[in-house]
């Protein structure tokens, strides 16, 4: 069987990806476009998405977008459909950090976190939606977090923020069944990306080796694998989510974390 003719194949499909600037946005947009889909990249950081742009082998289209503004979501989704004909995959990767403990938190920073780790996922969904609604056929991806089901203190926006992308994938996966479209989840455990380095920084941003390592270590020590997370490992989770290979799967979590609650 051809790499064309595998279920996991995308040749031919067209893939919208946000937060494709660096980390798991970046991963996930480069192994759609290895698996053969052409991929809009979109992302607040133009220069990297230019690296992103840049480092992949395939169909790119590079879109600044900010996703907690639907007008430039609607945006996204209409150039990419204007550019690929159509529009096959939407997966909704873009998310920030922030950590204070809950008496802290301000709403400023609640309101901000929700703007972009669950409106900007609802965005996504919706223009997707209703591209992939008229042409009966399609796959929503939405980037969750093992923080949604497991307390981390310090992570009450983001833990909420994310439970709400498992609520909002379920609910649009039993409304666009019947449309052939399908909406799933990924909820990764620890990943070392730029946004899960961030206790390993120093205040000028770089990152202290010696915290890194014991980051590292204390991740290793936390799943029965006994090894970290890299961002290919989401990317390719969420291909399989895309391609046929997972044509009987909507409203369901995938959970790459090593076996994490297992422990």
């Amino acid at each position: 069987m051809s790499d064309a003719q595998s279920p996991f194949g995308l040749a031919g499909r067209a893939a919208v990806v946000t937060g494709a600037a660096s980390g798991i946005g970046r991963a996930s947009a480069a192994a759609l476009a290895a698996a053969g889909a052409r991929v809009a990249l979109a992302d607040v950081d133009e220069a990297g998405l230019a690296e992103s742009a840049a480092s992949i082998d395939g169909s790119t289209l590079v879109v600044r977008t900010d996703v907690s503004k639907r007008g430039e979501v609607d945006a996204l989704v209409a150039r990419a459909v204007a550019a690929f004909g159509r529009l096959d995959v939407m997966a909704n990767v873009a998310g920030i950090l922030h950590e204070r403990a809950v008496v802290d938190v301000s709403e400023a920073d609640l309101d901000r976190v929700l703007a972009v780790n669950l409106k900007g996922v609802f965005f996504g969904c919706q223009a997707a939606a209703r591209v992939m609604a008229a042409q009966r056929a399609g796959s929503i991806v939405n980037v969750a977090s093992s923080a949604a089901f497991e307390p981390y203190p310090t992570l009450s926006a983001y833990s909420m923020s994310k439970a709400g992308v498992v609520a909002l994938t379920r609910v649009l996966a039993a409304e666009l069944g019947p449309a052939g479209v399908r909406v799933n989840a990924v909820a990764p455990g620890a990943v070392e990306t730029p946004m899960g380095l961030a206790r390993a920084r120093n205040p000028d941003g770089s990152i202290d080796p010696e915290r890194r390592e014991a980051l590292r270590a204390f991740v290793r020590s936390r799943n029965p694998l006994g090894i970290g997370g890299q961002p290919e490992d989401i990317g390719w989770a969420i291909v399989y989510l895309a391609s046929d290979a997972a044509r009987y799967m909507t409203g369901q979590v995938l959970h790459p974390n090593g076996g994490r609650p297992m422990v």
